[in-house]
């Protein structure tokens, strides 16, 4: 009986000992951590304007208007939803994927399970960005991601859409050039990856050129 008290002992005092170090000074460590070396990343990148946070630089969000530039096609939830990010779960053989669903209720409306495939979403970027039939279209302008969050597009996919925002804002094509390379991340370590564009970061930067000019 003394042995089997002795045993009880040892493991109750362990298990609080290691509840307290390991869901309470270690968790404790890191948020410190966090929060005095990295603290902009450990509190979700977040972008705040006049004391508001309209943003993430970690987060696309759904820019449709000529004048912004277009982040990647998103399946999370309706379309840029942080609380149901996902991708489409198709494969590369899949027709939905590449032509879409396209029908009608019987009262002539548009299903609500209607998709855009590759073929529609390729149709209607060269359409907006003045592209020609046979132009090649890069494949992060016409694909969803994995997430459907992804903030950033490729330096190719940000040049084709130069001259719709240019145009849109009534400045020159190099003003927004220049942008673009401002607001590109390069390859990690200098070889992981390929550069890209920030999307959120390049349509703000868009916004201030804008406000401060008279």
């Amino acid at each position: 009986m003394k042995n089997l008290l002795d045993h009880l002992r040892v493991s109750v005092i362990a298990t609080v000992v290691l509840a307290i170090l390991v869901c309470g000074i270690y968790p404790l460590i890191v948020w410190a951590v966090g929060q005095a070396a990295f603290h902009d990343k450990a509190n979700g990148s977040l972008i705040v304007r006049n004391r508001k946070v309209i943003g993430s630089r970690l987060l696309a969000q759904g820019f449709t208007q000529a004048k912004y530039f277009h982040p990647r096609p998103s399946a999370a939830g309706n379309g840029y939803d942080p609380t149901a990010t996902g991708g489409t779960n198709l494969g590369p053989t899949s027709e939905k994927l590449i032509s879409g669903i396209h029908k009608k209720t019987p009262d002539g409306k548009d299903d609500p399970a209607n998709f855009d495939g590759v073929r529609d979403l390729v149709i209607a970027y060269r359409q907006e960005n003045g592209l020609s039939q046979d132009t090649p279209v890069p494949a992060d302008a016409v694909t969803r991601s994995g997430s459907g969050l992804d903030p950033h597009i490729s330096v190719r996919n940000a040049m084709f859409q130069v001259p719709r925002v240019a145009k849109a804002r009534g400045v020159d094509e190099h003003v927004v050039h220049r942008l673009i390379h401002q607001n590109t991340e390069r390859e990690d370590l200098g070889i992981l990856g390929e550069a890209r564009v920030n999307v959120l970061m390049l349509n703000l930067a868009l916004d201030d050129l804008q406000s401060a000019r008279p």
